[in-house]
């Protein structure tokens, strides 16, 4: 405490029943507070703090309030990224052109991700590494989730299913595969290994979640009437979103009880150059206030990115399919990306695959089927039927991942291949063209009739 320059008289908001919560060395790797790959790929970009001018305010209420925001807002390397967020409001309300709202609203999203991810870790200080897990587990993915829901409350099945099919594909193709290229570069006279079980499960969990997204395609293209599969297909995505749903609470099981192990990984560095006991930074109930204003803000820009994503695309020229797919995956988890690709640098590859692999999984397993069911409650006809390219897409993804980590080395044509893969995709939604439901003509029986009559 004395190298924060502060004394635990000085700060009543990090204590709980009459001590502050600590963590030492051996209770990080052992009892205390789970470091899974997030918690440690984003906290790269986390600025440490000086505590000088704050422990001269002798009002402790004004001393606690400086002290949170010091900590969640200008504690990020992307703090001046929150400018964007009062950009977009004003934006939004003065009436700026939509395509301007939907990438500043964009912009505001990327720091509200990484601050959520803080926010749990912080509260995991005082409910323990398992409620933590959860919360973890729960919140990780809470911009995409969000995003969905304001899409399905549109009605805007297409974009729910555009963005977490590319949240998928970007951490699988586009993640990994810069991860495994930058790090085979940098390490060169290294052999690059990994722990390959936890790659095989989350493997095995996404060609799971394949199969549940293959099904209502096979089961419409093998009907002898495709029309009559509408309804059976939507019951059997919901049948099979409710499995995927169980199987991943199963898999919380697997990953916070039974094998934590597997997940759990170590920053090597933090132990070699730090002794200190780390120590929760705000208090409980002040986190949880500031996670439950991060949720507000991320639902509010999430609104307007939906609002305005079909302006952006009819004023860039750009499909929504690509839009989704490829940008809003790219700017709303950036900076766990860039954590994952760091730690790729320093040889430390079981923390890049934990994010990249840890995210598709949640997504694919957990975010879809979830988007599925909230959309049966609200009344919208969402299937997991994603259409032929997005499924085979997705199926070639998931295959070639598999392939790429099944021998537990990596080298950086590995992730050249996945990179190359991942630009392929990309050139595919860029040139693919959806037209406007206005704009298609409507061929029914009569209106042929009628043309070859006036013929």
């Amino acid at each position: 405490m004395d190298s924060r320059q502060i004394t635990e008289g000085q700060q009543p908001w990090l204590l709980e029943n009459g001590e502050p919560r600590r963590l030492t060395k051996e209770s990080r790797h052992g009892h205390g507070r789970s470091r899974n790959a997030h918690n440690i790929s984003t906290s790269l970009l986390r600025n440490k703090s000086d505590y000088t001018l704050m422990s001269k305010v002798h009002r402790a209420y004004l001393q606690s309030v400086l002290v949170n925001i010091q900590e969640v807002i200008l504690g990020t390397k992307l703090s001046i990224l929150f400018l964007a967020i009062p950009a977009a409001i004003l934006a939004h309300y003065v009436g700026l052109g939509k395509s301007w709202v939907f990438i500043v609203s964009l912009l505001g999203l990327t720091p509200l991700a990484e601050r959520v991810s803080f926010l749990t870790e912080q509260i995991a200080f005082f409910t323990g590494p398992t409620v933590g897990g959860l919360l973890n587990a729960t919140c990780g993915n809470i911009t995409e989730l969000i995003i969905a829901i304001f899409a399905l409350s549109r009605n805007e099945i297409d974009v729910v299913k555009y963005s977490l099919l590319g949240s998928v594909l970007s951490n699988l193709l586009l993640v990994l595969g810069t991860s495994l290229l930058f790090g085979g570069i940098a390490n060169l006279g290294e052999e690059q290994k990994y722990d390959r079980r936890q790659a095989d499960v989350n493997s095995l969990m996404l060609l799971f979640a394949l199969l549940c997204h293959s099904l209502p395609l096979l089961f419409i293209y093998s009907a002898s009437s495709p029309e009559l599969t509408l309804e059976p297909t939507l019951y059997l995505s919901r049948t099979a979103s409710i499995v995927m749903l169980g199987a991943y609470v199963v898999f919380m099981v697997f990953q916070l009880w039974t094998h934590r192990q597997l997940f759990e990984v170590e920053d090597e560095s933090e132990d070699e150059n730090s002794e200190e006991e780390e120590e929760a930074v705000i208090g409980f109930w002040s986190a949880f206030v500031w996670l439950a204003g991060m949720t507000v803000f991320i639902a509010l820009l999430s609104d307007y990115v939906v609002d305005t994503i079909q302006d952006a695309s009819d004023s860039w020229g750009l499909s929504v399919s690509f839009l989704s797919i490829i940008l809003l995956p790219i700017v709303g988890n950036a900076a766990e990306h860039a954590g994952a690709i760091i730690f790729a640098f320093k040889n430390k590859l079981d923390i890049s695959l934990g994010v990249a692999l840890g995210s598709a999984t949640q997504i694919a397993m957990f975010v879809v089927p979830l988007c599925v069911i909230v959309a049966w409650i609200m009344g919208v006809k969402m299937d997991l039927n994603f259409s032929l390219l997005e499924t085979g897409s997705l199926a070639l993804a998931i295959i070639v991942t598999a392939f790429t980590l099944q021998d537990g080395t990596s080298h950086y044509m590995k992730g050249l291949i996945l990179l190359l893969c991942y630009f392929v995709i990309g050139a595919c939604f860029f040139v693919q063209r959806t037209p406007n439901q206005n704009d298609v003509p409507n061929f029914t029986l009569k209106s042929v009739t009628d043309s070859v009559l006036s013929t």
